[in-house]
């Protein structure tokens, strides 16, 4: 009898030591990291054991099976798939809760407003995040977009300037369509406004002619307030049967086919593409970058003026005009600053004869 309750009392310290154990495993932070930290790959459909196993394995936990027993007591919750990074201690309960809500890792990629496919391709190779040319394959697919603009030939304007939280390796065809659903949301408070012009909300060609028009104002001038102005010249333009002569769409067309190098000539004003708009009429094929909300709009809501040119001015902005000599007159004006001097020339000294003129009243004024 006392051979057995000595046993027992074993069993019971050891059942007891070995609960501490396990409590003192989830409760407590485990080992800190070297700088680098820590990546944690949670392969979707995987078991709370195989997951528990993984973050011993990979010393984020002291005990997986301290880790399962708590993650058993919570089962309406999953242990999300992702990558997680882990770079300080942690409680094993902090680390079932990191993976519980999801909490995996991901970095900030920003798409500028007038970037092109070509643009963020080569700025997502440079962060790392996957080569420039699974970027290009996947947005030069349009199919995403078939429903909503058809006649597109790519992604290109669709794939809205925001900032996107990445993984470290993302696939390219999930980050586009993540940035075309951002389009989508975006278009549809752009469309629906009652300070959008015209509806364009169901009528699938108005959609991709307005995103080609916003994506040359968004390559012509940086400046919101400036963008209607660039809209409404276009408009004008294209009412008058003249020819946009828009320098961004040559630079697109160039680029498209590894021709541009990043000067433009006056001889690649006549480059061999429907993209050139010295050439041809109208708006090119498709949009040359990817606009913003500012130049979405503008495209929808153009600013009722009678210019027809516009030209740089040095600030950032533009010197617009409604005819041909007025261009002509701004054109010089931005030459003249070019090389820094002031916008309008000084005026001319007067002639001898209206000095002469002049002093001859003065004396008259002061008998």
């Amino acid at each position: 009898m006392k051979y057995l309750m000595a046993i027992l009392l074993i069993l019971a310290l050891t059942a007891g030591a070995a609960a501490a154990w396990l409590w003192y495993g989830i409760t407590k932070p485990y080992q800190g990291f070297a700088k680098e930290g820590v990546f944690v790959d949670v392969p979707h459909g995987a078991s709370r054991r195989y997951v528990a196993y993984l973050l011993q394995k990979n010393g984020i936990v002291r005990s997986s099976l301290g880790l399962e027993i708590y993650a058993r007591r919570h089962p309406k919750r999953t242990l999300q798939a992702g990558e997680y990074f882990f770079d300080h201690a942690m409680t094993g309960r902090d680390v079932f809760w990191k993976l519980a809500n999801g909490e995996v890792y991901q970095q900030p990629f920003t798409v500028r407003e007038g970037e092109t496919m070509f643009d963020i391709a080569r700025e997502l190779e440079a962060a790392k995040f996957m080569s420039a040319s699974d970027f290009i394959y996947a947005a030069g697919d349009p199919a995403l977009i078939r429903d909503f603009a058809p006649g597109a030939q790519t992604l290109e304007g669709f794939l809205f300037p925001a900032t996107y939280e990445l993984p470290r390796h993302p696939a390219a065809s999930e980050l586009t369509a993540e940035m075309v659903h951002k389009f989508k949301e975006q278009w549809k408070q752009i469309a629906s406004s009652p300070t959008s012009g015209h509806s364009v909300e169901g009528d699938r060609q108005a959609v991709t002619r307005s995103v080609t028009l916003a994506s040359l104002v968004e390559r012509e001038t940086p400046k919101p307030e400036e963008r209607p102005l660039v809209a409404g010249v276009f408009e004008n333009r294209m009412r008058k049967n003249m020819r946009l002569q828009c320098d961004p769409t040559v630079i697109y067309g160039m680029e498209r086919l590894g021709r541009y190098n990043g000067t433009l000539t006056g001889k690649d004003l006549s480059f061999d593409s429907l993209y050139n708009t010295y050439e041809h009429g109208g708006l090119p094929p498709g949009p040359i970058s990817n606009p913003g909300d500012a130049s979405l709009r503008a495209a929808l809501h153009p600013a009722e003026t009678d210019y027809l040119y516009f030209v740089a001015n040095t600030q950032g902005g533009h010197f617009f005009s409604a005819t041909l000599a007025e261009h002509n007159k701004n054109v010089v004006k931005y030459r003249r600053l070019l090389a820094g001097l002031p916008a309008d020339p000084p005026p001319p000294p007067p002639s001898p004869k209206k000095i002469e003129k002049h002093i001859k009243k003065h004396r008259v004024a002061t008998r």
